[in-house]
């Protein structure tokens, strides 16, 4: 039976769902660039007005991840575990670069990192602009990041040059100025496959949906999580909830971090005054000599990923996190030696 985009519209303003032959087809035609711009429009506005649920998401993500460019050896399928630390940002908070931090920590430990990230959107200083800063390459071919991710344990994927067919998205994303389905897209398109993942997600409430797409999508082990007040990150203070997925498994789980040994820090004392202020606090935590509360939210996420790479319990990963912060990077920045 043949599906036509008028008729998805339709299901959509009568707030139906969609099946997953729907929604493929939808997000198909978009990536493919057959969508008008009032056809897109509509399309974002009546999944929203429906609520979106894992299909729609996870149809997203896979068409995504059938359009965006290609990592020689990275499809999913490798023995040893990929990671990634990226979250959905947006929570507004304005906090230092934790998630690269810890993605800088763990290749200096030896284990292979496919960061995939962005310029800053609603933070101070995004990933990319971070280690374009300390000197890492942001728009490398596929095959200059495979490479990397041999030699140094660590690739950068810049999102807008892995993902060309988002230039059938942006303008009617821009246009619209409201929050879209693509929001919660980002962390689930790296294209290097990840078989563990560390997400963080501003919105508390859209936990689940991103950890049931994550089941659909295929991953490994993953901790999806929210922290206090909203942060996307595992913070020190406060308690952080989410759901932990293992073996095609999801189970909701919680992260306590004075029952790990960690003090409860000051949301304040993770902030930064902008680009300038982030770079020069990030260069001080890798060289182990960051402000005390950065440093504990850094060894907090690294235990984090330390878990899921099943190498202890969280107590014990978050003792070895706290030693590995405390001495700085061992092998220096990837790229800059």
């Amino acid at each position: 039976m043949t599906i036509t985009v008028s008729e998805v519209l339709e299901l959509l303003a009568q707030r139906k769902p969609l099946n997953d032959a729907q929604a493929d087809f939808m997000f198909t035609e978009l990536m493919d660039g057959n969508l008008t711009d009032a056809q897109t429009g509509a399309f974002f506005m009546g999944l929203r007005a429906k609520g979106e649920d894992s299909t729609d998401l996870a149809a997203g993500v896979r068409a995504g991840l059938a359009h965006a460019l290609k990592i020689p050896g990275f499809d999913g399928t490798r023995p040893e575990p990929v990671i990634d630390t990226c979250g959905t940002g947006g929570d507004g908070q304005c906090s230092f670069n934790n998630s690269t931090a810890v993605s800088l920590f763990l290749a200096d430990m030896g284990y292979t990192v496919a960061k995939h990230g962005n310029r800053a959107l609603s933070s101070s200083c995004g990933s990319a602009d971070a280690l374009e800063a300390l000197g890492v390459p942001l728009e490398q071919t596929p095959e200059e990041a495979a490479a990397g991710l041999t030699k140094y344990n660590f690739a950068f994927l810049f999102a807008p040059a892995y993902h060309p067919a988002f230039k059938h998205v942006m303008p009617v994303r821009q246009q619209l100025g409201i929050r879209t389905l693509f929001n919660f897209m980002g962390p689930l398109l790296n294209p290097a496959r990840p078989s563990h993942q560390l997400l963080g997600v501003g919105a508390p409430d859209k936990l689940e949906l991103m950890g049931e797409t994550l089941l659909l999508t295929g991953v490994h082990r993953a901790l999806i999580f929210s922290g206090a007040d909203g942060f996307d990150e595992l913070t020190t203070w406060g308690v952080n909830r989410g759901h932990l997925i293992h073996d095609g498994v999801m189970e909701k789980t919680t992260v306590i971090p004075n029952q790990l040994g960690f003090k409860a820090h000051d949301p304040n004392a993770v902030r930064v005054n902008g680009k300038d202020d982030a770079v020069s606090k990030l260069k001080d935590i890798l060289a182990g000599k960051g402000p005390e509360a950065m440093m504990d939210m850094v060894a907090l996420n690294l235990a984090g990923c330390l878990h899921l790479l099943d190498k202890g319990t969280m107590r014990e990963c978050a003792d070895m996190a706290r030693d590995i912060v405390n001495q700085g990077l061992q092998k220096g920045i990837p790229y800059a030696q």
